[in-house]
């Protein structure tokens, strides 16, 4: 192996062309970039959005609407979740651990249960937050619903 016969590794080259290596390149002078304006300088860097000058469209649209930044987003379980886990698992105590083994919620989610469905089991509930239907159902059924904190 000599000097003269070193090669890059194939498929680690793309161009077929070197600009900016002298007129005999035939892509020498400009370089492909054009004759002046920032383009053509070395170090450009056009900010993010920016269409020459142009409008850029984060300004041409208008803007409307309110994100609470503080809102807390719960992910819902319907009482009937629950009674089919009871029914299925003989699950009878939930908290945020068995959300999570059951897919009913992610491990990062704040669990609201919700009082869609019919309840027969007796089970103890313990979540962020519980609609005023979950909480009677629950309790109608000898269960009881326990109120974290959401955080």
């Amino acid at each position: 192996m000599k000097l003269e016969n070193l090669r890059p590794a194939k498929g680690s080259t793309h161009n077929s062309k070197r600009v900016g290596r002298g007129q005999g390149s035939g892509k020498g002078g400009t370089a492909t970039r054009g004759t002046k304006g920032a383009q053509a300088r070395a170090g450009y860097e056009h900010k993010i959005g920016f269409e020459g000058g142009q409008m850029p469209i984060q300004r041409r649209l208008p803007k409307f609407g309110f994100k609470n930044p503080t809102r807390v987003e719960f992910q819902a379980v319907n009482v009937s979740s629950l009674q089919k886990a009871f029914d299925e698992k003989g699950i009878a105590k939930f908290d945020a651990e068995t959300f999570v083994a059951l897919h009913l919620a992610k491990a990062n989610q704040v669990v609201k249960v919700l009082g869609n469905g019919e309840l027969t089991a007796a089970i103890e509930v313990t979540a962020a937050a519980f609609s005023a239907s979950a909480i009677q159902k629950i309790e109608a059924a000898g269960g009881k619903a326990i109120t974290e904190d959401a955080e």
